[in-house]
């Protein structure tokens, strides 16, 4: 952010796939202390970049064209690019179908501003008569997805992780690892992962849920084992690189122990249930309490580990360090 700007310059990047219909409202509607507006045609079928180019005249506006579908995380990686090139301070992710209420910018925008967070996103669900809006099945899959989520990023204070109203700090951005980051619908939670690996600030800034007449192309019950999947390799890689790789704690060792600890005591358990099964021979007090009390201490030893976990989602702002070690960001 630059040191004599009274205000950050916020830059609104739109990934455009089949929203032609929507996208010049979304423009207009954009508040005028928006810095940049940077629109990727994700090689839309309906032209959206040159619709925008022949009917909208806001000098603001930077329209990209994909010449290949990157999907809507390589779309909005490649605004991100564009905006942090044109000097923006914050970068907020912007959907084109009309979903996403520009009246919630500024909010979105504050905890950054105010050196509170590096990322802000929205969260759907605070409000009880905005959530009675939705589609039952969203419901039902946003909170499968955001308890996944929970696991795999480590923000366990976070909820509703589709949710793509984001807004980004261009000085932690810059640390991210563009060319491993998820291109397609996991982008979002993705994110997330990739944000607590550097230990950046995330919270939710809560806004109602807006529905027309816009189609989304995200089918959360054929996407569920996709993420599941994608959601576990996740969780392991952080475990791994926070509590192996980059530091080893108290919580280290109980997870392993707990892991062994319970492993075993099933495996005991098993072994007894087989042997009794074979001889008829009803297994005694003893082996019963051999296979039962490592699962016991195993899972209290994990417990304690989540516990740990959740405790140690990060507190603290990222990118008023990263600001002062890069002071040309911005120029």
């Amino acid at each position: 952010m630059r040191k004599n700007d009274p205000l950050p310059r916020i830059a609104v990047i739109i990934p455009s796939f089949r929203v032609r219909r929507h996208i010049l409202d979304v423009i207009a509607g954009l508040p005028p202390w928006i810095f940049r507006i940077v629109v990727i045609d994700d090689r839309c079928p309906e032209h959206s970049g040159d619709h925008v180019r022949t009917h909208c005249r806001d000098p603001r506006v930077l329209v990209l064209e994909n010449e290949v579908n990157l999907g809507v995380g390589g779309a909005t990686m490649r605004g991100y690019a564009a905006a942090i090139a044109a000097g923006a301070d914050i970068l907020v992710k912007m959907d084109g179908d009309g979903q996403m209420d520009p009246d919630q910018l500024g909010p979105l925008v504050a905890p950054i501003i105010s050196k509170d967070a590096d990322y802000s996103k929205g969260n759907r669900f605070y409000d009880l008569a905005h959530i009675g809006r939705m589609p039952g099945i969203r419901i039902l899959g946003n909170a499968a997805l955001s308890m996944m989520s929970k696991l795999s990023s480590g923000y366990w204070d976070v909820f509703d992780p589709t949710n793509g109203y984001t807004a980004l700090h261009a000085a932690v951005a810059r640390q991210l690892p563009f060319d491993r980051v998820s291109t397609r619908y996991f982008f979002e939670t993705d994110m997330l992962f990739r944000l607590n690996t550097i230990r950046a600030r995330v919270v939710d800034v809560p806004m109602p849920a807006r529905y027309g007449d816009e189609v989304s192309n995200l089918r959360i019950g054929g996407v569920i084992i996709d993420f599941l999947l994608r959601h576990l390799r996740n969780a392991g890689k952080r475990i791994f690189y926070n509590y192996f790789l980059r530091d080893a704690s108290l919580a280290s060792i109980q997870l392993v122990a707990g892991v062994v600890l319970t492993l075993a005591g099933g495996a005991a358990g098993i072994g007894f249930w087989f042997h009794s099964f074979r001889s008829g021979i009803p297994s005694t007090a003893g082996e019963v309490m051999l296979a039962a009390l490592p699962i016991v201490v195993g899972s209290q030893l994990m417990l304690g580990f989540l516990a740990y976990d959740i405790a140690s989602t990060p507190r603290r702002a990222l990118h008023p360090l990263l600001e002062r070690n890069m002071p040309e960001l911005g120029d």
